[in-house]
């Protein structure tokens, strides 16, 4: 969806007789990519769900607020990124003493995931970003699956772009040894 597109959606969505309308097409439109992000943070198919909920949830509660200084479809990234954030943390602090541990219940998550499709050459791939801290996986992931430009990824986490150049750079070096280690 381009920015006039999606300015004209805004404006639809904080019109009180067209919001429930327009958030359909938000949903239609942004469901996907947002899963997706989503799932490659938290890994299961269910849990990525129920964060897509969340971030849908908490955009419909705050749409009023948002004030347009940023893309509708950055300020739903962001609001994908910390929700799934806020997922990880909980699952950390309610089963897991540490992130060895996280990485271990992930990893067997998503080989019980029915909707993972993978051999055992992409589980180790999922292994290695999982063993990246969060900030890292997350520019990982989005530069790397998402093909997604550095300015974006700035605009979203707001982060400088040379700052997401070296976190890629580290995090392919990372994956790569984790790799070389794992054969």
């Amino acid at each position: 969806m381009d920015i006039e597109s999606e300015n004209q959606l805004l404006k639809r969505l904080q019109d009180v007789h067209q919001s429930r309308e327009a958030f359909n097409v938000l949903v239609n439109e942004f469901s996907e990519s947002l899963y997706w992000q989503i799932r490659k943070m938290v890994l299961s198919h269910d849990d990525a769900n129920d964060v897509l909920q969340n971030t849908l949830i908490k955009a419909w509660n705050n749409i009023a607020q948002f004030r347009g200084e940023s893309r509708l479809s950055t300020w739903l990234f962001r609001i994908a990124i910390n929700e799934s954030y806020t997922f990880l943390n909980k699952e950390r602090q309610r089963n897991l003493s540490s992130m060895t541990d996280l990485e271990d219940v992930m990893v067997q998550s998503l080989q019980s995931d029915p909707y993972f499709s993978g051999d055992e050459a992409a589980l180790k791939l999922q292994r290695a970003i999982l063993s990246l801290p969060d900030k890292q996986r997350l520019v990982f992931n989005m530069k790397y699956y998402n093909d997604m430009k550095y300015e974006e990824i700035s605009e979203i986490l707001g982060t400088s772009v040379g700052a997401l150049k070296a976190s890629y750079h580290h995090a392919v070096k990372k994956v790569e040894a984790y790799l070389e280690l794992d054969e």
